[in-house]
């Protein structure tokens, strides 16, 4: 069948959609199904020799029996139970013995939680490892720093690459506390009373949860609380849009007007544009823009699901199915592709230098104020003074350097050295390298 999905043929990785295609996930509900009788079976809730053959039968269960099961009788577990049934033999009668279709979903769903949070993890700890291998190198790379797309102080390429490095180990924090709630199973039947195998469901459960190595829910109705989903994928759209902010930095310094960043581009092999070929455009950062709405975009279903009427309804169940591997597929993407982003971008000294020299020194107006008022000029005095000079240089009638020695009440406190001095973007990026490395040594 050809393929409509983009998830099937254009993102993701094989790694993660082997965790959500079909026959994986016939795969985790099968292996639920089996530890379930094998754990009934030594608490003798079912003959043990019958939870032998269940487990020795589920090689044997082939995913279109059960499609056909299903298309008969229009349920989805049911359908993998009696699958599993006929290849039982004599012990099919204690398949799916006092469990309800959830407890069967909810905990293959936390299986795959639990190996696609592995990925995740691995990606963000490279995502991050990138962006401190960046703040490391560029640790003094001094540039002009910009607040609404206007010159402000100068910062260093290093610092910024140590802001997004602690913005992603944050994300990783958040990921740590979330992913034991995701990672939590259950088999506490139809209400969530674990009445069908009382009293021996909690025992049961336990030792299922620690075969499957789950976590336990404290209380659930039939299904588990959906605000653990929602938790997830909140988070997911808060890193989402982080990578997003990050690689957003990269198309704003590779604009053609400023030129101090870019990816990494194939000069001898990859092409920029259909027509113009001169162009070399930040195309995976601006990929990764998309990819962070369709992300976002899951937010709001994830937060529905966790309505549900009195113990459970089936609301949820369609929507999860799309949001799940959508989900995972597209997070996973976004961070192996930011972590080529920032293990290849390029700064651009050269233009850096020429930028921070083309500002004729005005984004260090600051510097001046504050060089006045130790000399012992009132602060509001000094700013006032020192912005009527940069409104006559930024109108380009004279350099701000020049008009700082002509004008006599700055020329009066400070000596040419001095202005000079307070003019060097190099002495004025304060602790942009200490904190650099406070970053550095943090993550470490």
């Amino acid at each position: 069948m050809d393929p409509t999905c983009v998830l099937d043929y254009r993102y993701g990785r094989d790694q993660m959609r082997a965790i959500f295609g079909a026959d994986a996930y016939l795969g985790t509900l099968l292996e639920v199904e089996a530890t379930l009788a094998e754990e009934q079976g030594r608490l003798g809730l079912i003959p043990p020799d019958h939870a032998q053959a269940i487990r020795a039968a589920v090689p044997k269960v082939k995913r279109d029996r059960v499609e056909a099961i299903e298309a008969e009788i229009r349920h989805d577990i049911m359908a993998v139970a009696r699958a599993l049934a006929e290849q039982a033999g004599d012990a099919g009668g204690s398949v799916h013995f006092g469990a309800t279709s959830y407890d069967i979903v909810d905990t293959a769903r936390a299986l795959q939680h639990r190996d696609a949070l592995a990925l995740v993890a691995e990606g963000l700890e490279a995502l991050i490892a990138a962006l401190m291998a960046q703040a490391r190198e560029h640790r003094d790379l001094v540039m002009l720093g910009r607040t609404h797309g206007q010159w402000a102080t100068p910062v260093t390429f290093g610092l910024k690459m140590a802001v997004f490095a602690a913005e992603a180990a944050r994300h990783r924090e958040r990921l740590c506390e979330l992913r034991p709630r995701l990672e939590t199973g259950k088999m506490l039947g139809a209400t969530g009373s674990g009445a069908a195998l009382h009293p021996h469901t909690l025992k049961l459960q336990a030792h299922v949860m620690q075969r499957l190595s789950l976590n336990e829910p404290l209380a659930t109705t039939q299904i588990l609380g959906r605000d653990r989903l929602a938790e997830l994928v909140q988070w997911g759209s808060n890193l989402a849009t982080s990578i997003e902010k990050f690689t957003l930095e990269i198309r704003n310094l590779q604009r053609s007007d400023i030129g101090e960043a870019a990816e990494a581009f194939d000069a001898a092999k990859q092409v920029g544009s259909s027509t113009m070929a001169q162009k070399q455009n930040p195309i995976t950062s601006e990929n990764l823009g998309g990819l962070a709405r369709m992300v976002r975009s899951l937010a709001a279903p994830a937060l529905e699901n966790n309505l549900q009427w009195h113990e459970r309804d089936l609301a949820n169940s369609s929507s999860e199915r799309m949001l799940l591997p959508h989900f995972y597929i597209l997070i996973d993407e976004m961070l192996c592709k930011a972590s080529d982003v920032f293990c290849n971008v390029q700064p651009n000294p050269k233009r850096i230098a020429d930028n921070l020299a083309a500002a004729g020194g005005l984004p260090m107006a600051e510097a001046v104020m504050l060089a006045l008022t130790r000399k012992g000029m009132d602060r509001q005095a000094a700013h006032e003074l020192v912005r009527q000079v940069s409104m006559v240089a930024a109108s380009g009638e004279a350099s701000f350097h020049d008009l700082l020695l002509a004008e006599s009440e700055i020329a009066g406190q400070l000596s040419a050295a001095e202005i000079k001095d307070a003019l060097n973007p190099a002495r004025y990026t304060g602790h942009a390298g200490e904190i650099v490395d406070r970053v550095l040594a943090s993550l470490a």
